[in-house]
């Protein structure tokens, strides 16, 4: 549970979730989405300390999950594989539950950000195995 490989692929993850965040997010999706998220519903500033600390939850519970799914077959595709399954439950399937029940975006937002979700947990995905794979 808090084995070597997974610290390691923790801290990697929570490097990647903030970076990656912010670059596919806040760089490339936020203008793309601008105008279809409800107004007022993005806080103006971020608070980067409870945003890590989220994405280290998010790392250490991408990681374990992976140990199990991936079993011994660690490796850069059995990473990518558990990321997409990852974003089509969170990314996707989460999001079209908040276009049905909460006014945060509209059809068209909801579809961009699925499709970020996808290359977010794709890449966690392979970044993952491939610190399974040298560590393990």
């Amino acid at each position: 549970m808090f084995s070597k490989v997974n610290l390691i692929c923790t801290l990697v993850n929570t490097v990647w979730g903030v970076i990656g965040g912010i670059i596919l997010w806040g760089y490339i999706a936020d203008p793309l989405m601008e105008e279809h998220v409800t107004e007022g519903v993005l806080k103006t500033e971020i608070d980067y300390a409870i945003m890590t600390l989220g994405f280290v939850f998010v790392g250490w519970g991408f990681s374990s999950i992976y140990r199990k799914f991936a079993r011994t077959d660690y490796g850069p595709i059995s990473g990518f594989q558990l990321g997409l399954l990852a974003a089509v439950m969170l990314g996707v399937g989460k999001k079209f539950i908040d276009l049905a029940t909460a006014n945060l975006m509209n059809l068209e937002g909801t579809l961009i950000n699925s499709f970020v979700y996808l290359i977010f947990f794709g890449i966690m995905g392979v970044l993952t195995g491939l610190v399974y794979k040298r560590y393990s």
